[in-house]
């Protein structure tokens, strides 16, 4: 019993102590609560007697709308010849310059144009000449039947003559040869009969005979005939295989491309706004000329990341010249809003804004009035100030 009271004690402190740690870590839990409550009171009180925000200012840039295309062509190529100058008016697909290989790919397209025609001229000379053998082959396969015909006819008519005419000398024969038996006619009638008889068979069987030439004459003749107009078929499509037609209009296409390839044609409807690259200029990485659809003008206003989440589309803005490029106040509408964040482009005067800035480029069109202002002002710096209200 003298051993166990040391310990009791120990438990007795150790549970004190623990008890007084809960204490100070809750105090302290307690005191830091009422301490954030406490500041977001005094925020959400200070933020109430701030006004509200009622539009966003930004600096931007004036831009044709759908952006300044820059139109370049193959890299060290030399131009020919410049069609446009700076300010003209262009249409999609017109053409603004030619390179200096152009002469010489209209020759090669010239030259393969005149293979084709030839070609062209051939096959047509080619089937001409083939379709008048094969007509003419077909000619003699009726010259072999149609005549031939009509001649077995006839003789074939001329044997059915000769059959009758004997079927009746026949029965004469008989009728003279009972009458020479009963002594009714001299022998030499009898004889005479039996000649006629005689002749009328023989003429029978050259007729027969004549017949069978006749026939197996028109079977060969037209053998002939129909390979004579086999040969021509073939020999035509030969000939139509021959012309290389297809080879040739093969060319033409390809000389045509390339052709095509010389040629500076404007990628859309626009103005030209800038020259860089003149008649008898290589082109460089610069490119050839830049060209914007100055018909409708838009702003691109650099919002800074802090106040894009305010801005929305089909907000009204308002554009003004800080270096008096106009002198009326523009008016437009929000119509695209970036989903990129960079580094701002156009710079404040002030030496003491901030240089390097995060923006988002928000797009602001003008009204058509507004836009026949600054049609001749592309990246002119203006001030853009949006109505967050409107």
């Amino acid at each position: 019993m003298i051993k166990t009271q040391p310990q009791s004690r120990v438990v007795v402190w150790a549970g004190s102590a623990i008890a007084l740690a809960i204490f100070v870590v809750g105090a302290f839990q307690y005191s830091q609560m009422r301490s954030t409550a406490k500041a977001e009171a005094e925020q959400a009180a200070l933020q109430a007697t701030l006004p509200s925000r009622t539009s966003v200012v930004a600096l931007g840039r004036v831009e044709p709308q759908g952006e300044v295309i820059r139109v370049s062509g193959p890299t060290g190529d030399r131009l020919d010849r410049l069609e446009v100058e700076e300010g003209d008016r262009v249409s999609a697909g017109q053409i603004l310059a030619y390179l200096e290989s152009y002469d010489e790919r209209e020759a090669e397209r010239d030259y393969a144009a005149a293979q084709l025609a030839e070609a062209e001229r051939n096959l047509v000379a080619e089937t001409s000449f083939g379709e008048a053998q094969i007509d003419e082959a077909q000619a003699r396969i009726q010259q072999a039947d149609r005549p031939r015909s009509l001649e077995i006819e006839a003789q074939q008519a001329t044997i059915r003559r000769l059959e009758a005419e004997l079927a009746l000398v026949q029965e004469d024969l008989e009728r003279f040869d009972n009458l020479f038996r009963e002594g009714a006619i001299a022998e030499q009638q009898f004889d005479e009969q039996q000649t006629a008889t005689r002749r009328i068979e023989e003429d029978l069987n050259n007729a027969k005979a004549t017949l069978v030439q006749l026939e197996e004459s028109r079977t060969t003749d037209m053998a002939v005939a129909q390979q004579q107009l086999q040969s021509a078929q073939a020999s035509l499509t030969r000939s139509q295989v021959q012309v290389t037609i297809d080879s040739a209009r093969r060319n033409l296409e390809l000389a045509e491309a390339r052709l095509e390839r010389t040629l500076i044609r404007a990628p859309r409807d626009g103005r030209v706004l800038r020259v860089l690259t003149y008649a008898g200029e290589a082109i460089a990485n610069d490119g050839i000329l830049d060209l914007g659809n100055t018909s409708q003008m838009v702003i691109v206003a650099e919002v800074y990341e802090t106040d894009v989440s305010l801005v929305e589309l089909g907000q009204p803005a308002t554009v003004v010249s800080r270096n008096g490029a106009f002198e009326q106040t523009l008016t437009g509408t929000v119509t695209d809003i970036g989903w990129q964040i960079f580094k701002n482009d156009v710079l404040d005067d002030d030496p003491a804004a901030n240089a390097d800035a995060r923006i988002v480029e928000v797009e602001v069109q003008l009204d058509a009035d507004a836009s026949a202002v600054v049609e001749a002002l592309t990246n002119l710096q203006v001030d853009v100030r949006i109505d967050l209200e409107g």
